[in-house]
């Protein structure tokens, strides 16, 4: 059980903090850097929650959950030899990656196949699920970094490729199943009358 009786400590006052197994490492470290994206690609899924409903609210929840364990997973290195925390660590499981994927088949199931890539946007659902899409790319980079130099869980690396095609395919259930997708035209700006764009 996790208590926070107190919010701020001071430790962290010369730019370092604690990892789950009570090393010290700068606070701009790469396996920071990858749990603190994890961090704000909660934050972002926790905005789209303020506009969804039922199932889709649902399994945002479950994500969120999902995205303290492997903020948990990543904040605690796998060489465990000079750990001073008095708890096993908390590893992402393969099972919460089958989950993923199964949800996103579910959801792919009912959408008509795109015949161009999506521009982010649409509903308000939808363009912040493309938001919480590319925070959480740029945590599967980090963590991917990461692990050029330590040791990380491959399932956590799994979970985070998985979970953006994840808000993909659920940005499209909320643009009325890919109806309302605002779709790429390439090239569509590059003659001079769209260059100039709409009067105001």
């Amino acid at each position: 059980m996790v208590v926070l009786n107190r919010i701020y400590t001071r430790t962290g006052d010369k730019g370092d903090t604690a990892l789950g197994n009570g090393a010290r490492v700068a606070k701009h470290s790469a396996r920071v850097s990858a749990y603190g994206t994890v961090d704000e690609t909660n934050a972002t899924v926790g905005m789209a929650r303020l506009y969804a409903e039922g199932q889709m609210d649902a399994l945002l929840a479950m994500i969120q959950n999902d995205l303290f364990d492997l903020g948990a997973d990543l904040c605690r290195p796998e060489m465990e030899k000079d750990a001073t925390a008095e708890y096993p660590p908390l590893r992402l499981a393969e099972t919460q990656v089958d989950r993923l994927e199964a949800e996103i088949d579910a959801m792919n199931a009912a959408l008509a196949p795109l015949r161009s890539f999506v521009l982010p946007g649409g509903s308000a659902l939808a363009a912040h699920l493309h938001l919480c899409r590319t925070v959480s790319r740029r945590a599967e980079r980090l963590a991917v970094a990461l692990g050029e130099t330590e040791a990380v869980n491959p399932s956590a690396v799994k979970y985070l490729n998985r979970l953006s095609d994840w808000f993909f395919v659920a940005s499209r259930v909320a643009n009325d199943n890919g109806g309302a997708d605002v779709l790429w035209v390439p090239g569509a700006n590059r003659e001079p009358e769209a260059r100039s764009g709409p009067r105001l």
